[in-house]
């Protein structure tokens, strides 16, 4: 089995790969920093490619060249964790830089769905496909000044609806909140001005009193139900109910 990990060099999605291939799987990382520390203890199983997964043009182009467009064709079951994304930009309507929305727009929606696109169009019943999008509650609640955010999370969510509702037989998928993981996102999140984000202080006191995940345990349990009978059951998800 393989899978491609987006968001590979770091966080969340680090912890992902490393699970993967400590559980013998073949990944492919896509991101703009490879990750030296799991190319060299994988060296036989981990491939990366240096993509910015918000520059819309190449990544379409990647998808039509190796190593990619090979991987992509293997035969066999194989998973995709749509696992890249920003926070940014942080600010009310009205003071958010046009740059920065179209940045965020392309990264966490736009690059998911062209993944999924091309991930899927590989599939068949000998070669079953499964996808994740991994969410966020912001998709599910709305936080003044995540906008931006919250509105690509919701995105995926109603994409993984449609995409279920068209019944494929190889084909299983789910929109997965991790829940609130200690990475480098939240550092950012508490680094963010009140004015802009008024929920601060609840995240300060979640990692003041030590209420973060750390990545390599959420990464655990969204692998160990990605590759359960449970898994695409339900199309949009949270992983702390889940566990």
């Amino acid at each position: 089995m393989h899978a491609i990990v987006t968001g590979h060099s770091r966080g969340l999605g680090a912890a992902i790969a490393q699970c993967l291939l400590a559980r013998g799987l073949t990944v492919l990382g896509l991101s703009r920093h490879g990750n030296p520390a799991l190319a060299e203890r994988f060296a036989t199983g981990l491939s990366e490619v240096s993509l910015d997964l918000s520059d819309p043009s190449s990544l379409c182009a990647a998808l039509h060249t190796t190593p990619l467009k090979t991987f992509l064709a293997a035969d066999g079951p194989a998973l995709l964790i749509n696992n890249a994304g920003m926070l940014q930009p942080v600010a009310r309507l009205g003071t958010q830089d046009a740059a920065a929305i179209v940045r965020a727009g392309q990264l966490n929606f736009i690059a998911p769905l062209l993944l999924a696109n091309a991930f899927a169009a590989t599939g068949r019943l000998e070669r079953e496909r499964r996808i994740v999008h991994v969410s966020s509650g912001a998709a599910r609640s709305a936080y003044a000044g995540w906008s931006i955010y919250g509105a690509g999370k919701a995105g995926l969510d109603h994409h993984a609806r449609a995409v279920a509702a068209e019944q494929h037989p190889w084909l299983r998928i789910c929109s997965l909140a991790p829940g609130v993981i200690d990475t480098d996102m939240q550092a950012e999140v508490r680094a963010s001005d009140p004015a802009d984000f008024p929920q601060r202080a609840r995240f300060d006191a979640l990692k003041r009193d030590a209420l973060l995940t750390p990545a390599a345990i959420a990464a655990e349990r969204l692998v160990d139900y990605l590759l359960s009978d449970a898994f695409g059951r339900e199309t949009v998800a949270d992983l702390r109910q889940l566990a």
